[in-house]
């Protein structure tokens, strides 16, 4: 019995060591959100955040040195006389907050984009105006706090999760769409029949393309047809329409990944696993599901040479921000040239049979 034990035991662990994809799903893909969680918020709380102080504010402009320098270690305190430029700023998601006084009145104006930051910069300004209401001892309480959205109040978080979660859902299926496709068509030997049989090249690849940019457009309407229902209240700004040309743009950047992907694997598994370690960490690096204020700043940076954080950027600015068609043509000429490089490089790679 114990004999039998053993070589069970053992050829379950060899098939397990054995199975690319059980040891991506059981060991790499934890320890892949371990990783990107833990770097992410390594530094959270401890870096300063960005906010204008409109005209005087003598909450700030009276603090004893000290406690102006201790200010400075958790907010970073740029003044400015034109208000309007503030709040744009704060709305653009430039900085993180604007303060302005107005007699007792402190107001701090902030995004609903990122209410984690506001709700770190409300804490210290509601620490400081309290210290000056202490300090006027024997003094009624003079000061108060007041907070206020920049965005129209009736506006609600689901205006910025769909823009990052339509680019991560048209990420994953472009991606992984192409790659399967490609490994799968590799190894039951269909590519070796397209290429005997009477068409062309350009056109397969013209068909995989339509597919997946079908797909792509099919993600986008149903996403904004059901966010758009009067239970979450989505609420799309004029240029909103410049969201199909960057879903298109994105489709073909993601699409170079997946064949670069499925050019390289030779199983299924593999190219699921390499595909995963594409997506997934570009995913939480660009914003798709919580931004990434609290992120050090190199990350930040970084995250910068993902096609998916510039397309969330657009898709934000010209489905929520209010921002004119204009804003992303630049974003439409990124994710092009990555696709053309991306692709050529995928070219390279390509083989019609395993060998």
């Amino acid at each position: 019995m114990t004999g039998g034990l053993a070589s069970l035991s053992r050829a379950m662990t060899l098939g397990f060591v054995r199975d690319k994809g059980a040891l991506f799903f059981t060991i790499l893909f934890p320890l892949m959100f371990l990783l990107i969680f833990g770097v992410v918020f390594k530094d959270s709380g401890g870096d300063r955040s960005e906010v204008l102080q409109i005209g005087p504010v003598a909450v700030f402009d009276q603090m004893p040195v000290d406690a102006r320098e201790g200010l400075s270690e958790v907010l970073e305190v740029t003044r400015t006389d034109d208000r309007a430029g503030a709040l744009e700023q704060v709305r653009k998601g430039d900085v993180d907050a604007a303060i302005e006084q107005q007699g007792g009145t402190v107001t701090l104006h902030y995004s609903a984009a990122d209410p984690v930051t506001a709700g770190t910069v409300r804490g210290v300004l509601e620490s400081v105006v309290q210290h000056a209401n202490l300090a006027a001892t024997g003094v009624p309480p003079s000061l108060t706090l007041q907070a206020e959205q920049v965005e129209d109040e009736s506006i609600k978080p689901i205006q910025y999760m769909t823009p990052g979660l339509i680019g991560w859902a048209v990420a994953v299926g472009a991606a992984f769409g192409a790659a399967m496709t490609l490994v799968t068509w590799r190894q039951k030997k269909i590519l070796r029949r397209l290429r005997l049989a009477p068409v062309s090249t350009a056109t397969v690849v013209t068909a995989r393309v339509t597919v997946s940019v079908g797909i792509a457009l099919l993600q986008l309407a149903v996403f904004i047809g059901i966010a758009s229902l009067p239970y979450f209240g989505l609420r799309l700004t004029g240029s909103w329409w410049m969201a199909i040309p960057l879903v298109v743009a994105a489709t073909l950047a993601f699409l170079s990944l997946g064949l670069l992907a499925g050019a390289w694997a030779k199983t299924p598994e593999a190219a699921s696993a390499v595909t995963n370690l594409i997506v997934l960490p570009m995913a939480f690096l660009s914003g798709s599901f919580f931004p990434l204020d609290d992120a050090p700043q190199w990350l930040r940076t970084v995250s910068e040479i993902f096609p998916l954080k510039h397309l969330n950027d657009s898709m934000l600015d010209v489905m929520v921000r209010g921002e004119g068609p204009a804003s992303a043509l630049p974003t439409l000429g990124l994710l092009l040239g990555f696709a053309l490089v991306v692709g050529f490089i995928a070219t390279r790679l390509f083989r019609w049979d395993d060998v």
